[in-house]
């Protein structure tokens, strides 16, 4: 461009010479405004229109709780077992914190930790329930559910009870050879209440990830306590009795027959299986696009924290497992006492599980002792629930004051100590 007379001095523009509205986002190129153009400070909270920012514009999510609330989404810790056959009634089986549910006779099952997985998520394992004695009518009173379930002091941040109750959201991935319509329960076992949601299985054999909201509950707050306030059912099957009413899509006093409206069975063939990991609890209303990314622990975090609920020593062929450093009781010294101690305090006092004496020596220099009596548990007076105690008795006297108290080495010889909920 020509100029008449001297060149004009190149002044930068401000702010002050661009009248309001002029410029707007239609007059800037892509990515044409970045941070480096950017005066530190220049954008505050003054320059940001109301709810502009959301979750997906940003790059992580604060979370109110800092682990997990759902312990072992990713099924990597199965302490019990990695598969147990013949499964006809309740209990926990393989995977640790989810309980296996049946009420009735709905069929015959194979629980394992499979390594049949979601491609790219970061899971290595899922909890797998394979159907081996169908039942295509279930009785009135049958249901099939895989639970877990919660102390109601690690949820007083839901708000429960309160007019801020918050709302929540599950999600879970799952592959099931069977489609239709699944439903998940969840239960506030302190106030009597429910509510379900239901979701569909829409393709066989593939794994499909599930989101579900959950409205907060402005009635009853749940105990602030290690007691189990809260659990959540995954149910495969159900009955008439859980099946013929409407569908609790609201909290409400639990009614049964509103509990799994529509559920599908999955009990129906011996070629039926299912399979399901990445279960996550979030607080807030999320969609699938939204969902906080889920929260991957180190193994030793996630053993840790199951067993506070749960734990095992033995099953192993290797070598003795050393069970307590036991003293001789002066006046007789076939009787000897000592402490185990716990890799965690437990939940409450626990339920001790051990082989016969005769799977039990106490060892010392001069060789080892055969056990007549073996009582190992928590007597109420030793502190945390961190401790065990180890009461031995032996044939014959030991040759040191001190002795090892050890279980043999065999697949079968455990020691399982328990305070599920």
């Amino acid at each position: 461009m020509g100029y008449i007379g001297n060149k004009p001095t190149a002044v930068p523009l401000t702010s002050a010479d661009i009248q309001d509205g002029v410029i707007t986002a239609a007059d800037l190129g892509a990515n044409s405004v970045d941070s480096s153009e950017l005066v530190d400070g220049s954008i505050d909270t003054s320059h940001i229109g109301a709810a502009q920012v959301t979750a997906d514009k940003t790059s992580g999510v604060i979370r109110p709780n800092a682990k997990p609330l759902i312990i072992n989404g990713n099924c990597a810790i199965s302490q019990r077992s990695t598969s147990v056959a013949s499964i006809t009634g309740s209990g926990y089986h393989t995977i640790d914190r989810y309980r296996t549910g049946i009420s009735g006779t709905l069929g015959t099952w194979t629980q394992s930790q499979s390594t049949d997985v979601p491609t790219g998520k970061g899971f290595a394992n899922s909890l797998k329930m394979d159907c081996t004695t169908a039942d295509a009518s279930p009785s009135v009173g049958d249901r099939l559910a895989l639970r877990y379930n919660f102390e109601g002091q690690d949820l007083q941040l839901l708000k429960k009870g309160t007019a801020d109750a918050e709302k929540i959201t599950l999600a879970f991935w799952i592959k099931s050879s069977k489609t239709g319509v699944h439903i998940v329960n969840i239960v506030d076992q302190d106030n009597t209440r429910n509510i379900s949601k239901s979701y569909t299985v829409s393709s066989a054999d593939t794994w499909e990830q599930v989101v579900l909201n959950f409205d907060g509950d402005t009635t009853g707050a749940l105990g602030d306590d290690n007691g189990q306030s809260l659990y959540i059912d995954f149910y495969f099957g159900a009955g008439t009795n859980y099946t013929s009413g409407t569908l609790a899509t609201s909290w409400e006093a639990v009614n049964n027959v509103d509990v799994a409206v529509g559920q599908v069975n999955l009990a129906d063939s011996t070629s039926n299986d299912f399979l399901f990991t990445g279960v996550q609890l979030e607080v807030g209303e999320y969609t699938s696009s939204t969902l906080p990314p889920f929260q991957h622990e180190s193994y030793g975090d996630n053993l840790r924290r199951c067993q506070r609920y749960f734990y095992k020593l033995g099953g192993t062929t290797d070598t003795y497992k050393r069970l307590s450093v036991n003293f001789c009781n002066p006046s007789n010294r076939n009787q000897t006492l000592g402490l185990h101690h716990l890799p965690v305090p437990m939940r409450t006092a626990q339920t001790v599980t051990i082989p016969s004496a005769s799977d039990f020596a106490v060892g010392h220099l001069g060789g080892s002792n055969a056990c007549s009596s073996v009582t190992i548990n928590n007597d109420g007076a030793l502190p945390n629930n961190a401790l065990l105690s180890c009461l031995a008795i032996t044939g014959s006297n030991a040759s040191t004051d001190c002795v090892m108290l050890e279980m043999t080495y065999a697949s079968t010889n455990t020691m399982e100590v328990s305070a599920e909920l």
